[in-house]
């Protein structure tokens, strides 16, 4: 396996837990009512869902595009 494709493992990884994560966030009971008041999640439930999504994507990327011995 290909240093690429392990680490677009790893990082599909870590997107996926920080996507878990942030999704989580944005249930809790603090959450909801920031949301309510100001009408959007917090910088941190925000930066966890940007975070993951973009590590999910490149660590996909890299996983379909990895080159192969």
């Amino acid at each position: 396996m290909s240093p690429s494709r392990i680490a677009g493992i790893i990082l599909l990884v870590v997107g996926i837990l920080l996507l878990f994560f942030g999704f989580q966030a944005t249930e809790s009971v603090g959450e909801q009512v920031h949301e309510t008041v100001t009408g959007r999640f917090t910088e941190t439930t925000t930066w966890y869902l940007i975070g993951g999504a973009a590590a999910a994507i490149g660590g996909l990327a890299l996983v379909l595009t990895g080159k192969s011995k």
